[in-house]
């Protein structure tokens, strides 16, 4: 079995809350992008984990895919195992979920391939084990997640949108921006209601006023060149660049798939990582049974 699981996108990012454990509440819009991470699935005795592509990344127990594997074998009582193979293109320390993605992709796929039977709503639930982007890499669509990743509404959505990401410098720790969020002065909030009804009509003119990520301003002090590839971005035509997530990836938002293609030719010659891609339905596409 071979699919593709696919990294996210934060349109918006907003901080409403803490619990008592220490967990963050969010309120936040996310939507997959069609730049992914490519899994493929084979039965097997044991559990076993390769790690290919880029960035690259060791195949030992800290990564999600084989703790992903581990929490269903053990979840659901599978004799079994599976040789796993991971091929990495979704950015590490970006804001994207790539690890989250890899995790939600051997959830979803193992489910089908052990035949363990587990619904939708019992896997997002595992998954939220393992993070709380999991269940929305699981889940897909443009999504309005609160809580700590556990509550989330579908929301219909009138088009996709060509997009460029950027990451400008290396990853960001999220406990470390976190910390940072709390120690700064007051931030602007997003005007989430706003953006939900602007990307549910497909009108790109109040997004560029309603969006928002707090974790920007303080990501960007500690990274400038998440600032800078920001501007940029808007200087070669994009409509709209945001931070994504804690860090340190960008996007901008092109109108027409021509003109992302124009503003990447040049882009791409300035940072090594960036990518053409887009926004899209669904996070995880099985390619081959």
């Amino acid at each position: 079995m071979q699919l593709e699981a696919r990294g996210k996108i934060n349109w918006s990012l907003d901080i409403t809350g803490l619990r008592e454990d220490g967990y963050h509440l969010m309120d936040m819009l996310m939507q997959p992008v069609t730049l992914s991470d490519t899994i493929t699935l084979l039965p097997g005795e044991d559990l076993s984990l390769v790690s290919g592509g880029f960035p690259k990344l060791k195949a030992d127990d800290r990564h999600l895919a084989l703790r992903a594997a581990r929490l269903l074998k053990e979840h659901t009582g599978y004799p079994g195992g599976a040789a796993i193979t991971v091929f990495k293109r979704i950015p590490v320390g970006a804001g994207m979920g790539g690890g989250s993605a890899d995790a939600a992709g051997v959830l979803w796929g193992l489910n089908r391939l052990w035949n363990t039977g587990l619904s939708l709503p019992e896997l997002e639930k595992l998954g939220l084990e393992l993070g709380a982007d999991v269940p929305f890499c699981l889940r897909g669509g443009l999504t309005r997640t609160r809580g700590i990743g556990e509550e989330m509404e579908n929301l219909p959505c009138a088009r996709t949108y060509p997009l460029i990401v950027i990451q400008p410098c290396r990853g960001l720790s999220t406990r470390e921006v976190f910390q940072a969020y709390h120690e700064a002065p007051e931030t602007r909030h997003p005007d989430t209601n706003l953006s939900a009804d602007a990307l549910i009509r497909g009108d790109l003119a109040p997004l560029r006023k309603s969006l928002g990520n707090v974790l920007q301003p303080v990501s960007v002090r500690m990274r400038p060149e998440i600032g800078r590839a920001i501007q940029k971005l808007k200087e070669s035509g994009a409509e709209l660049a945001l931070m994504t997530g804690s860090g340190s990836a960008v996007f901008g938002v092109f109108r027409t798939p021509a003109r992302a293609r124009a503003a990447f030719s040049s882009l791409a010659t300035l940072w090594p990582s960036a990518f053409l891609t887009g926004t899209c339905a669904e996070s995880i596409v099985m390619t081959d049974s």
